[in-house]
C-alpha cells in the first residue's frame, strides 16, 4: 500500500504529463500556424507520448489497487517567437519533468517502496532520451538558422515522426 504522500506525488505526476500533452499542443498549433507542418507533426506526437506516460501512471496507481485523481492545470504557453524558441521551451520543460520524476524517485527510494521504484525506472530513462532528443534538435536549428533551404528540410524530417508505444 503505498503513502498517502507518494500517492499524491504519483498523482500530480500522472496530471502534469497530462499537462505536457497541452503545452506540447500548443507548440504544434504554433508550428502549423507558421507553415511548418512537419515540425507540427513533431510536437502532436509529442502530445501523444505524454498521453501515453499519463496512462502509465494512471495504470500503474490502479494496478496498486489506489485511485487515479484527475485535476485540472493552468492553461500552456501560447506565445512563441520561433520554431528554436518552441523547442528551447520544450526542452526547459522536459528538465522540470526530470526534475519530477527524480523527487519521485527519491521519495520511494525513502520509503522502501519497491514497485514504484521499478516503474519510474522506465521514467528516468525516458527523460534522458528526451532531453537529449531536443537538445540535438535546438543544435540542429542554431545551425541552420537563416538558412530557409535547411529548414524546410528538417520540417520534412519531422514530418516523418510517429509515436510507437513502448511497454
Amino acid at each position: 500500500m503505498l503513502s498517502e504522500k507518494l500517492l499524491n506525488g504519483l498523482n500530480e505526476q500522472m496530471n502534469f504529463e497530462f499537462y505536457s500533452a497541452h503545452a506540447y499542443m500548443a507548440m504544434a498549433a504554433y508550428c502549423s500556424a507558421e507553415g511548418l507542418d512537419g515540425f507540427a507533426n513533431f510536437f502532436l506526437v509529442q502530445a501523444e507520448e505524454e498521453r501515453f506516460h499519463a496512462m502509465k501512471f494512471y495504470n500503474f496507481i490502479n494496478a496498486l489497487g489506489e485511485r487515479a485523481v484527475m485535476t485540472g492545470f493552468p492553461s500552456p504557453n501560447n506565445e512563441f517567437t520561433s520554431v528554436r524558441d518552441c523547442f528551447e521551451k520544450a526542452l526547459a520543460h522536459e528538465k522540470e519533468v526530470t526534475r519530477r520524476i527524480y523527487k519521485l524517485s527519491d521519495l520511494a527510494l525513502d520509503e522502501r517502496e519497491h514497485a514504484t521504484m521499478n516503474f519510474l525506472k522506465w521514467f528516468i530513462d525516458e527523460q534522458v532520451e528526451e532531453e537529449s532528443m531536443f537538445d540535438t534538435l535546438i543544435q540542429k536549428l542554431k545551425r541552420i538558422e537563416g538558412d530557409s533551404n535547411s529548414l524546410f528540410m528538417l520540417d520534412n524530417e519531422l514530418a516523418q515522426r510517429t509515436f510507437t508505444p513502448e511497454p
